[in-house]
This record gives C-alpha cells, structure tokens and sequence, in this order.
C-alpha cells in the first residue's frame, strides 16, 4: 500500500481458492479481503475457514482482512474462533450487522486488530450510529448493497442515496474513517464503475470495493484528486500560513477552518500518487 492512512482499493476473494488470494495479494489493492460468506458455498465452509487460517499463519506486506459467516449463523463463532490471534489478520468484517451489541460481542471474542461492519439492511442503516459507537475495536462502517437493495425492494441506485448518505453520517460522527463504496458487481462495465465512483465521492465515500483486480485502477483513479484540485488545495494551505481567521483568494473563493481541512485532506491523498 502507498505511504497513506487512507485506503482506497478493498478487494474481495474466496476464501476457498488459495490459488486466488495469493494472486489478489499481488494485484496492487490497499487491502485485501478473504471472503467466508456470500463467495463460499455451503459445502466449502469448513475447508474455505481452514485455508484462511493457513494463510493467515503469517504477515503479508498488504493488510488482510476476512469476511465472516453471517453472525447469526453457528459459522460464524467457528470462524472468530478459528482466526483469532493469527499473525496475519489485520480484521474482521462483520455482515449483515443490526444491533451494537454484536459488535459487542464479537470485541469479546475474538483477538483481531480491528472490526468492521458491514450494514446490509433496513434495520442496519437505522442502527447506523450506535453500532459505529458500539466498542473501540470498530474501525469502519461499510453497506452491503445488494442485500440493501433487496430489503429495500429498490431497483436503482437512487432509493439506496439516503442510505448511503446515514453511513457516511455516522461514521463521521462517530469518529470513524469514510465509508468505502459498496462493490461494482459489472467486471465488464469499467466506464459504469468510473461514473459510480465519482458520484460516490461526491456523496463522501472514500474509496471502494472490488471483486476483480481489474476494476482497482478505475477505483484509485476516480479517487485520487485531480492535478486541479490538489493545485486549488496548495493555494487553500498555503493562504492559511499567512493569514489568520477566515479569507477571500483573490479568485474569490472563501477560505476558512473547514475549507483548510478538506485541502490537507486532499494534499494527504494526492502523496499516493509521488510513491
């Protein structure tokens, strides 16, 4: 991963294939993830949960983070128990999560740097800011849309918007990094995926999810700040070392506390792209 603390690129893998998780650890994503649920069949649990576990038995230079069985399901406790304290977690994510008490739970259970849920219904999205807030060990907030989108019964992208917008919401106010997006689930539809990830920055997600090692460069692009915009962020920086209190560039744009922190914000983002 770049010099950063802002992942852009989360890129999902069965857990059943090791032959795939060895290559999506060198495609280049900031993180991978290892999936046990929805990419795994129900006769392949048990083998996909060992092979991870194997996997996990040592450090990898990129982060790997594993997707546990839904926690109402058995599997999931098999899953927490299994890849607690391997060397090489980096966290859990956690699906289909409706309450703060399992996050709660989980915390007690398992032994891994980080949690993070994954909120894939209605009764999720309503939850939103207490389950951010639920225990320390929670690190992120992200949506499962497509189980959304069916709970939901919407066709389109523009009944999940107000959705997405309470996520982004309370992760910020509960002090949490911005969401990354939900998958693009068309591997062929890379100008699709450019076009939904620049309306998920204007919503305020920070990255993204994958699924094939080709759409991560799409993503990073979209995410990435333009030569203009880091540009209009130096000038931002630089006028608020000389000048205290609100100001006016000479362009007219007002300057002030909030404008600042979204340039060095940008700034901060724009390092990815000088390593």
């Amino acid at each position: 991963m770049s010099s950063t603390s802002f992942p852009l690129t989360w890129l999902y893998v069965p857990g059943d294939r090791p032959e795939r998780v060895a290559k999506a650890l060198a495609a280049g994503a900031d993180v991978v993830i290892v999936d046990l649920e929805d990419a795994v069949g129900p006769d392949r649990k048990s083998y996909a949960r060992a092979a991870t576990t194997e996997l996990l038995a040592e450090r990898h230079p990129v982060p790997v983070h594993v997707r546990v069985n839904a926690l109402d399901s058995p599997l999931s406790r098999l899953d927490i128990q299994a890849l607690s304290g391997r060397p090489g977690l980096s966290g859990l994510r956690l699906p289909k999560v409706t309450d703060p008490a399992q996050i709660t739970e989980v915390a007690e259970l398992a032994d891994a740097p980080s949690l993070h849920a994954l909120l894939e219904s209605a009764l999720g999205i309503e939850q939103a800011y207490p389950i951010a807030t639920a225990h320390p060990c929670l690190r992120g907030l992200s949506l499962g849309e497509s189980d959304l989108r069916a709970d939901l019964a919407v066709p389109g992208d523009e009944g999940l918007d107000w959705a997405r917008s309470r996520v982004i919401c309370a992760a910020r106010a509960a002090q949490l990094p911005p969401p990354a997006q939900s998958v693009h689930t068309d591997l062929h539809d890379l100008d699709g995926l450019a076009a939904s990830c620049a309306r998920g920055r204007a919503l305020g997600f920070l990255g993204r999810a994958a699924i094939h090692p080709r759409q991560l460069p799409v993503i990073e692009a979209a995410y990435l700040p333009t030569p203009e915009e880091i540009t209009a962020a130096h000038e931002i920086v630089q006028a608020a070392r000389t000048h205290e209190g609100a100001l006016a560039l000479p362009d007219g744009r007002f300057v002030d506390a909030a404008v600042v922190a979204t340039a060095q914000r940008t700034l901060s983002l724009s390092h990815r792209t000088l390593t």
